[in-house]
């Protein structure tokens, strides 16, 4: 199986498709986008950001690399690569955009899977999107094997009805635009934390846990269930380097209070649970 950059984007502008020559994406009104040195573009207009450098910051984004590489994460990338696979046919030609794809680890990993698929005629053509510029940064020095984008899942830069699959791994999904860019059959492959996930650490830092809230099966607009697993490991995280990255890279760094983050700081060693959930939709048919 073979892997390329995804090429079907779409103007942030005016949405027309975008078409590249020499180092610029370009769509027929004029407008064009630089591609930088290390091989991203920005297609992140000023008027769709909510701050001067939103998404994760330089460090958020250096740690959740080194956590991830560390494997920590290595089950999730292989559900993810399973599921993604899963009913491409042989020869098949698959599109996929993983929606929030911070520094790139998924994808990289589903590229690793599809290069161990021994005799696999399939090939996949990738596209990373985050509205982070440091994570698609680091996204883009790592591996030229696909395109990465400065863009936000509000207003996917990306044609109508080209992928055929979508990942929101950990994100913010956005149906409406999820349903837009999936090719009839398409799908949508969403990991979420389950009411398990982290706890122990959870546990440390914060001086009481929510309850869960309550899953109430409800169906986003646009979508069909086609079938959730659920993931569940432990692992255990000897130093305090990858406790404290793995704090770093999540909400968790600026929810708790200094006391709940000290408490974390001061541990050597920490065995937790990994409690996620994977759901798979599939866009309906539009009349």
């Amino acid at each position: 199986m073979s892997t390329t950059p995804f090429e079907a984007l779409a103007c942030p502008l005016d949405g027309d498709p975008l078409g590249k020559s020499d180092r610029v994406w370009r769509c027929a009104a004029g407008h064009s986008f630089d591609i930088a040195r290390q091989g991203h573009v920005n297609l992140l207009p000023v008027q769709n950001k909510r701050s001067c450098d939103p998404g994760d910051s330089k460090e958020m984004v250096a740690a959740r690399r080194r956590f991830l590489e560390a494997g920590h994460y290595q089950p999730i990338a292989e559900a993810v690569s399973r599921a993604v696979l899963a009913d491409a046919s042989a020869g098949a030609s698959l599109s996929c955009l993983d929606a929030g794809c911070g520094e790139g680890y998924y994808l990289r990993e589903l590229a690793r899977a599809c290069e161990e698929a021994a005799g696999d005629e399939r090939s996949l053509a990738l596209l990373g999107v985050d509205i982070s510029k440091w994570a698609i940064l680091a996204a883009a020095k790592q591996w030229k094997g696909a395109t990465w984008a400065v863009g936000t899942n509000a207003h996917l830069p990306v044609q109508a009805n080209s992928l055929d699959r979508v990942l929101c791994l950990f994100g913010f999904p956005v149906y409406p635009e999820f349903a837009r860019v999936l090719k009839p059959g398409g799908e949508l492959l969403q990991v979420d934390a389950g009411p398990d996930h982290l706890r122990e650490l959870r546990e440390i830092i914060y001086p009481t846990l929510k309850p869960p809230r309550a899953d109430d099966e409800k169906l986003p607009e646009g979508f069909t269930l086609l079938g959730s697993e659920t993931l569940r490991e432990s692992i255990e995280l000897s130093g305090p380097e990858p406790i404290a990255d793995l704090l770093a890279m999540t909400p968790h760094l600026h929810r708790a209070s200094a006391e709940g983050r000290a408490r974390a700081a001061s541990l050597t060693s920490l065995r937790l649970t990994v409690d996620v959930r994977l759901t798979r939709w599939k866009p309906e048919d539009v009349a």
